[in-house]
């Protein structure tokens, strides 16, 4: 699948972020996209905008992804308008940003919730495509969006870094049920700029992480939409003999995360 031209992409949560810029990236490539979204309208409209004046066609789709109905009438879709899928990028994500010390800031219901769109949402979306994608010559490939908060536990909350470590186990899992029709991978952006992060830290604490991050990364960098959207690009057209794997995102953040060994 290292030409993409006219094949079919759903990138779940693609009105904004990081999932608007795969799908501009995708497009931009010859692939027709389904732009995703659950609260976003006008957002997704304006990406699916910009898509079509690469020359691709779009299907503007609003689901959430926690819930299954609506995870198959998104697939049913796509295939009902161009017959099959060949991609699907596990973008959609959700998160309440809690101190990991304050235990109390998080409930059984927060877990669910972060779950369900983080975990649960990837698992019904690779359930909804597999059939299709098995049953096409070419198969088909997921690259599921984690986060180095699966590796090193830090992140927004214990429950969201929690999610990620689920979504990558599972992408372990399913990357082995499914192949050799379906290569499922994962990448882990770090810290990653944009209104996600900013909105939910607030504008200093949001300046003061982005510069702590760069300062702790061997490139002096952050990931942007973009830089993540190109590293999605990767699994999607590169070694098409790669399945089963994640590919960290952050600058090289992650290398100094772990504390030098006492002797």
């Amino acid at each position: 699948m290292k030409d993409i031209k006219k094949k079919v992409a759903i990138i779940t949560g693609s009105g904004t972020g990081v999932g608007a810029a795969t799908a501009r990236l995708l497009a931009s490539q010859g692939c027709h996209v389904v732009i995703n979204y659950s609260r976003s309208a006008g957002a997704a409209e304006q990406v699916a905008r910009e898509c079509e004046n690469l020359g691709v066609q779009t299907l503007v789709c609003k689901a959430n992804v926690a819930d299954d109905t609506e995870c198959r009438a998104m697939v049913a879709q796509a295939i009902d308008k161009w017959g099959h899928v060949d991609i699907l990028v596990n973008n959609a994500g959700t998160t309440k940003f809690c101190e990991h010390s304050h235990l109390d800031g998080l409930d059984a219901a927060d877990f669910q919730s972060i779950y369900a769109v983080n975990v649960i949402g990837p698992f019904q979306m690779i359930r909804a495509v597999a059939s299709a994608m098995q049953a096409q010559e070419q198969g088909g490939v997921v690259v599921n969006v984690a986060s180095t908060a699966a590796i090193t536990g830090a992140g927004s909350s214990v429950a969201y870094a929690a999610s990620k470590g689920a979504l990558v186990t599972m992408t372990l899992s399913l990357a082995r049920a499914l192949g050799p029709k379906v290569r499922i991978n994962a990448v882990c952006p770090g810290f990653i700029q944009g209104d996600w992060l900013r909105e939910g830290l607030g504008d200093a604490q949001y300046e003061a992480a982005k510069l702590h991050n760069e300062r702790n990364a061997p490139l002096g960098v952050t990931a942007c939409p973009d830089t993540v959207a190109e590293a999605i690009l990767h699994f999607i057209t590169g070694p098409q003999i790669v399945t089963g794997e994640t590919l960290i995102v952050d600058g090289g953040r992650h290398l100094n995360s772990v504390p030098l060994t006492r002797r």
